[in-house]
């Protein structure tokens, strides 16, 4: 679903049927220790950049509302885990560093003979 910022994201819900006012996070919602999310955070949320960047299947992202500079700016920070090799994973959008040295064409590079300098 698109969020209010404009990107796509399938952890963001909306719904305004039938007089319904409905914006919600669902990867915050999971987290109990967040601050409450609001529509204003999907501005500078890394989580769809993130998805985009990494379409690993055994990457499972986790999110909170984290306030910083006294209190007055509130962000989205963005941790992961991988389920495959049980990494915590740093960078979402790069992923663990493991799972695409299993995938199918990730060797193709090797494959490609460098020319000679000599």
């Amino acid at each position: 679903m698109q969020t209010p910022a404009g990107k796509e994201c399938q952890h963001y819900y909306e719904d305004f049927h039938r007089g319904r006012s409905t914006q919600t996070c669902r990867l915050i919602e999971r987290n109990r220790e967040s601050v409450p999310w609001t529509p204003g955070l999907c501005q500078t949320c890394p989580v769809p950049d993130a998805l985009q960047a990494n379409a690993c299947p055994h990457l499972i992202l986790d999110a909170q509302v984290t306030r910083r500079l006294f209190g007055l700016v509130q962000r989205v920070a963005v941790s992961g885990w991988c389920k495959e090799h049980f990494l915590d994973v740093r960078h979402p959008a790069v992923g663990c560093g493991h799972c695409h040295e299993h995938r199918s064409g990730s060797s193709i590079l090797d494959l490609v003979e460098q020319p000679d300098e000599g």
